[in-house]
């Protein structure tokens, strides 16, 4: 499990892979000066299911994995999730597609 980090004040615990495309997504939107949204769900924090946080490039994000390895990335499960962060609703985490060869 790694963790997001939002403008150094809240954090979340994320799968290393799924964290790893999330990096993808943001990283490639920021770098283009875009802003949007970014819902998630947190069943494991106590009353809180659900949070929503503004991504811009002027407010600090940290990536954090527990794993040493970089997760491959799945080329089909990074298009949903950027159609997912241009939608109206912004940015959340689809379910992962099935990759064209099989690999995960």
């Amino acid at each position: 499990m790694g963790t997001l980090t939002y403008d150094s004040k809240l954090t979340v615990a994320l799968d290393d892979r799924v964290l790893a495309h999330l990096q993808a997504v943001i990283w490639s939107k920021l770098r283009r000066g875009e802003q949007f949204a970014f819902t998630w769900t947190d069943p494991m924090r106590s009353g809180l299911g659900r949070t929503s946080v503004w991504l811009s490039p002027s407010i600090p994000l940290a990536f954090e994995y527990f794993g040493g390895r970089t997760p491959r990335l799945n080329p089909a499960w990074i298009e949903a999730l950027t159609k997912s962060a241009n939608s109206p609703a912004g940015l959340t985490v689809v379910p992962e597609p099935d990759h064209p060869d099989g690999a995960v």
